[in-house]
């Protein structure tokens, strides 16, 4: 997986990108929590539940559907997010969404389990560039932690700003709005 607060790369440079009316503040940090919450299901460690497992690491909460009902759950509170059910669903979907893919283009793991309840196999996309990150917190301060986050600069972080300001420049310039 990358690193936890990697996760975050994608909700942020949407936030930058749409602007504050359509991801508003609330909005947006809901969206950082969607995009790390899969990775609960890492408790699996602790407990004694197989990585494997369909309820193990990168299992039923890395899922498409898990994703769906995350974000329609999510989309109840539209109100309170200050913007559109529509808005709430889709950023909701997207930041969810977006971690199942990270993790699929990692170098490491068993892959992620895209179709559950379909299907229990495990997938990673075509191309895995993403350097897998250390579980234990002590592996962060080594020269593995270091790797992994200089990938994930190159690879998740420096793509997404880049897209979030490009999107809220042309946002400003064709539709003047901030």
């Amino acid at each position: 997986m990358p690193t936890l607060f990697t996760h975050a790369a994608i909700p942020v440079g949407l936030g930058i990108g749409l602007g504050k009316k359509t991801i508003p503040t609330r909005l947006l940090v809901t969206g950082i929590l969607f995009s790390v919450i899969p990775d609960f299901d890492g408790i699996g460690f602790w407990t004694g539940i197989a990585y494997g497992s369909t309820i193990g690491h990168r299992g039923l909460t890395h899922s498409l559907v898990f994703a769906v009902l995350l974000a329609l759950f999510g989309t109840l509170f539209f109100k309170w997010f200050r913007t559109t059910a529509r808005a709430t669903f889709f950023f909701l979907l997207l930041t969810t969404v977006s971690h199942t893919l990270l993790d699929s283009i990692t170098n490491g793991g068993l892959g992620v389990v895209f179709f559950w309840p379909w299907s229990n196999k495990r997938y990673f996309l075509p191309w895995q560039v993403i350097e897998v990150s250390p579980i234990r917190i002590s592996d962060f301060l080594s020269r593995r932690g270091y790797v992994v986050l200089i990938s994930e600069l190159k690879w998740i972080w420096a793509p997404c700003l880049s897209a979030g300001f490009i999107l809220m420049a042309t946002r400003r310039i064709f539709f003047r709005r901030s």
